[in-house]
């Protein structure tokens, strides 16, 4: 539960005004009279100038006195505060993390290199200052646990020789990931009261060590399939040929011919080298 309270203290330029018209009368009183003892009034207007606080736009201050929390100004501006408020800036901005770049385990074992880009800022200035030690150093760990989370639950690729049959993977379902490792760190930074507005992969890669194994066997699968769709276009084309052969009546071929001419057909149809085409000038016999 949030207990941020956000307060507008004192205009800080009256009080600036005063300060400077008593520094300003304290100067008169001691060079119109030469009285030392007026120089004593410079410790209370000078005990005024700890009280002064600047906010800049998208920044806030957080105060404490004596270790009890009064408020939040979060107000653009010049502000004059109780001088014995303890003052602690802490940033509105929208900040930028791109994590290292974690060696993990994907949901088939497979080691992957993984990296996240998270953009998020500063919601609730109290959680972000008392509930963790350091929301910035919060931010970092939270993100590097739920990275190493998420490759676990998915994995890298889907193959169909291992009979997966995963619509998620970390390698082509990006929207899907980044969804979810965006509510992962909602869920996780929320205690900080850290805001995410947006997550995604920055860098997906297997590891080193089995980097070349996995893109030949991308490369196999991919060869398969392309085969896969050659013979199957080379038997239509036979049956098309045996059929038109047939139907026009030009050449009667009995099984065995039919056998030779379609082990022909499929050599030079599926093979991955031009065929040499070779002149028969005697009898079929």
């Amino acid at each position: 539960m949030s207990n941020e309270k956000t307060i507008v203290p004192m205009n800080g330029y009256i009080m600036l005004l005063l300060f400077l018209t008593a520094v300003g009368f304290i100067i008169y009183a001691l060079s119109s009279t030469g009285n030392p003892e007026y120089a004593l009034l410079f410790i209370p207007v000078l005990f005024l100038l700890p009280g002064f606080v600047l906010v800049n736009p998208n920044t806030s201050k957080v105060l404490l006195l004596f270790g009890k929390y009064k408020g939040t100004v979060k107000k653009n501006g010049l502000f004059w505060v109780n001088p014995f408020y303890t003052k602690k800036k802490i940033s509105l901005r929208a900040s930028n993390f791109d994590s290292e770049r974690l060696k993990v385990n994907d949901k088939l074992g497979n080691p992957v290199m993984i990296s996240t880009i998270l953009v998020w800022r500063v919601l609730d200035t109290y959680k972000a200052a008392f509930e963790v030690d350091n929301y910035e150093n919060f931010v970092r760990v939270q993100t590097d646990a739920a990275v190493r989370k998420l490759a676990s639950m998915y994995p890298y690729d889907n193959f169909a020789d291992e009979g997966l049959d995963e619509d998620i993977t970390l390698r082509s379902s990006v929207n899907e990931v980044s969804e979810a490792l965006e509510k992962e760190l909602e869920e996780r930074l929320s205690i900080a009261g850290i805001e995410v507005l947006e997550s995604r992969i920055g860098y997906l890669a297997y590891a080193q060590e089995i980097a070349n194994a996995m893109l030949k066997r991308q490369q196999a699968t991919a060869i398969i399939a392309a085969r896969h769709k050659i013979v199957e276009g080379a038997v239509s084309m036979v049956e098309m040929a045996l059929d038109e052969l047939s139907k026009k009546e030009i050449v009667e071929l009995d099984e065995e011919r039919k056998a030779t001419m379609v082990s022909n057909l499929m050599v030079i149809l599926c093979s991955d080298k031009d065929a040499t085409p070779v002149l028969n000038t005697g009898t079929l016999t």
